[in-house]
């Protein structure tokens, strides 16, 4: 499998422009959130840091995403037919993806954490913005899971919309752009069982110079068994159908 890792993170890379504009987009939001509309200097140094975490999971969580639309592509050209003639199984291949994904979500993270500390004096300790960076990375996991299984379930087309629906809504419900503090009474509950409520918490979580909590940990392992799943059976279904 590593050789097969190897190759699709060579592929993924010769597209750079995907890989710049991966980082492009959440930076652009991060700078036009944190500078408009706040006028008290402590207010707005608090929302940097808070908008900052969220920027940076929102961009990544958009990079672990679009890995489903190349795999849609990939089921276009054939080259899922050939990966199944090979000894991969399809844990493996899923497996693989996911690895090769993780090398995507890195710009957007480093980007906007990189936009706080240069634009908007975000202060932070060495260790936080390391664990930051690092926490962030590995939280994409799931994220990935699901543009994976979106990627080998769906077609070209639909995957790309079903992967925007994903993005905004689960941005938006797990408080990456507005804190969950701001919503209904019902809606702040609820927001409380996404995967992005809680993979967000990763990183506010260093900010507030504490551990990550059990209760986020557990939510993600739920979320990231629920979507390896998914992606392992839509990989499945996708051989029986092409």
């Amino acid at each position: 499998m590593p050789r097969y890792v190897a190759l699709e993170v060579r592929r993924t890379l010769r597209d750079g422009g995907f890989v710049v504009m991966g980082a492009v987009m959440p930076l652009a939001m991060y700078l036009l959130f944190t500078n408009l509309g706040i006028t008290d200097a402590q207010d707005r140094a608090g929302y940097a840091r808070y908008s900052m975490v969220g920027m940076a999971a929102y961009g990544a969580l958009g990079a672990a995403l679009a890995v489903g639309g190349g795999v849609a592509e990939d089921k276009g050209h054939g080259w899922l037919r050939q990966l199944r003639v090979t000894p991969l199984s399809p844990l493996q291949v899923v497996t693989g993806r996911a690895l090769t994904a993780s090398v995507t979500v890195l710009p957007a993270i480093v980007a906007v954490l990189t936009a706080g500390a240069l634009a908007d004096g975000v202060r932070l300790a060495a260790w936080q913005w390391a664990a930051t960076a690092v926490l962030l990375w590995l939280g994409t996991l799931p994220f990935t899971l699901l543009g994976l299984g979106n990627g080998y379930g769906l077609t070209g087309q639909t995957t790309s919309v079903a992967n925007t629906a994903c993005m905004m809504g689960l941005s938006v419900a797990g408080g990456l752009w507005i804190p969950a503090e701001a919503f209904p009474h019902w809606l702040a509950a609820l927001s409380r069982w996404t995967p992005t409520a809680r993979y967000g918490d990763l990183g506010w979580s260093i900010l507030d110079n504490r551990a990550p909590g059990l209760g986020t940990v557990a939510v993600l392992a739920g979320w990231l068994a629920v979507f390896a799943g998914y992606a392992v059976l839509a990989y499945r279904a996708s051989a029986r159908t092409a």
